[in-house]
């Protein structure tokens, strides 16, 4: 039996739906198809969506937008060879459709080949009115080569064409940041609000741009304006929290998480801020209890525990601090500032073996930082290994050539082991990099601070200096 289908597409799509649970074939448009596949393939039913494309060119062979949809699926499960081919037939019969140029643009950005696709994207825009879609596609394409300038172009026509495309009002922003353009960005939303003076998402990106700059006040009433145009808007919330929070005006801040904590399901990142704000106004009973909420909302949070194990680091509390931060690196043990953080209570702790081994794991894991060198050095100096130390020193040496600290600290690591000709040579480097250090150097190694050895030395170096 076949019926006809001028149906709203919804219930065409109900129809298809009881066709396939049936033996009855009914008759639909080639319009009725291609909605009901565009359903199917807005929704991920992709089984479903080929179905409807088998049975739509059954009914409708000669249909090429069918036939395009049919490539559609076939490049979109990476049969590019057989959609290419497609394609060249399709091509014969209709050369100046542009969806054909669109699916090759797709079939080569699939094969990371952006520049081809964006050719033929170019050549889509040549042969249609409508290309929203298109440029859309080649912002996308642009981003893959990394040029974020066209990028931005592609996307800012997206929002002309519709100013309501916040997902392309999020990428032309996202292009403005990583070009560092961040007055372009406010430029480009303020003109923007000028048109849509109402736009949460547009004030909420102002006052992020703010921020960047530094420019509180200013982050302050975007945030605002955007909470006034939709007064359920968490994000506004909890961004003017921050932003209270980098003006001490932690009451405040707390007032604007709770909001978030009120509107929604309580999350653990309201409630490590709202610990935080406690801690700064030294309320350490609520500190503790939100670090805690924050860890029972979220326990795979590496964050929360971080915040404990500091809490307790803080107070010299360094037993409870181990027991916090190795729950952090259960969560997370790739961190290198978990690592860190590790070595530095081991230290406290005066267990120089776990100290060690904590911060080889976080230089293995790439934290190069000055104080990671440092402090290594000093740890396993303490273990009485000074060519360990020394080692630990070069090592540090490589990533900072022109530091100073390196340099003194090595020189009194070789006066340690009695190696004079070695030590003269690092603090020989160490004042000429940076003379005003040596009080430090002296503080470090009182016993060496007042030798005719330490004063020769320092004697030649302030002559050479004047």
């Amino acid at each position: 039996m076949a019926l006809e289908s001028n149906e709203r597409p919804d219930q065409s799509i109900a129809k298809f739906e009881s066709m396939l649970k049936t033996d009855d074939v009914y008759f639909f448009d080639a319009e009725d198809f291609e909605d009901i596949i565009h359903h199917y393939l807005n929704n991920g039913k992709i089984t479903l969506a080929k179905k409807a494309i088998r049975i739509g060119l059954q009914q409708h062979p000669g249909s090429i937008e069918l036939k395009l949809l049919d490539v559609e699926v076939l490049v979109f499960e990476n049969h590019l060879d057989q959609a290419e081919q497609y394609l060249d037939e399709l091509q014969l019969l209709d050369s100046s459709n542009e969806e054909i140029f669109i699916q090759r643009a797709n079939i080569f950005s699939k094969k990371d080949n952006h520049e081809a696709a964006v050719e033929f994207l170019n050549k889509a825009l040549d042969l249609t009115d409508n290309s929203f879609d298109i440029y859309s596609l080649l912002g996308m394409e642009y981003l893959f080569m990394d040029d974020y300038k066209l990028a931005k172009e592609s996307f800012m026509r997206c929002v002309d064409f519709d100013e309501q495309d916040y997902s392309s009002l999020y990428n032309v922003i996202y292009c403005f940041e990583f070009l560092e353009d961040h007055d372009g960005a406010i430029v480009y939303l303020n003109d923007y609000l000028e048109r849509n003076p109402y736009c949460e998402v547009a004030w909420h990106q102002l006052g992020k741009q703010y921020i960047a700059k530094n420019m509180l006040s200013e982050a302050l009433t975007a945030f605002d304006f955007a909470i006034i145009s939709d007064d359920t808007f968490i994000g506004a919330y909890f961004e003017k929290g921050k932003v209270l929070e980098k003006l001490g005006k932690y009451n405040e801040a707390i007032e604007n998480y709770e909001t978030t904590i009120q509107m929604e399901d309580p999350t653990s990142h309201a409630y490590l801020r709202i610990g935080k704000c406690y801690e700064r106004l030294e309320n350490d009973e609520m500190a503790k209890y939100y670090y805690y909420h924050t860890v029972h909302e979220d326990p795979l949070l590496d964050k929360g525990w971080l915040a404990i194990t500091d809490f307790y680091y803080r107070r010299k509390n360094y037993k409870k601090a181990l027991f916090y931060v190795n729950k952090a690196l259960n969560i997370d043990g790739e961190n290198p500032q978990y690592w860190k953080k590790c070595a530095m209570i081991n230290f406290a702790l005066e267990r120089y073996d776990q100290a060690d081994f904590s911060y080889k794991q976080a230089v293995d894991l790439g934290n190069y930082e000055l104080g990671t060198w440092l402090d290594w050095a000093e740890v396993i100096k303490r273990n009485d290994d000074l060519p360990g130390a020394i080692h630990v020193l070069s090592q540090g040496q490589e990533f900072y050539p022109d530091n100073a600290e390196l340099k003194y600290k090595t020189a009194g690591c070789y006066l340690d082991m009695n190696d004079t000709i070695n030590a003269r040579i690092c603090l020989i480097d160490a004042l000429n990099l940076d003379f005003k250090k040596l009080d430090a150097f002296k503080q470090e190694y009182p016993q060496y601070a007042a030798t005719d050895w330490l004063r020769g030395i320092v004697a030649k170096i302030e002559k050479s200096l004047r």
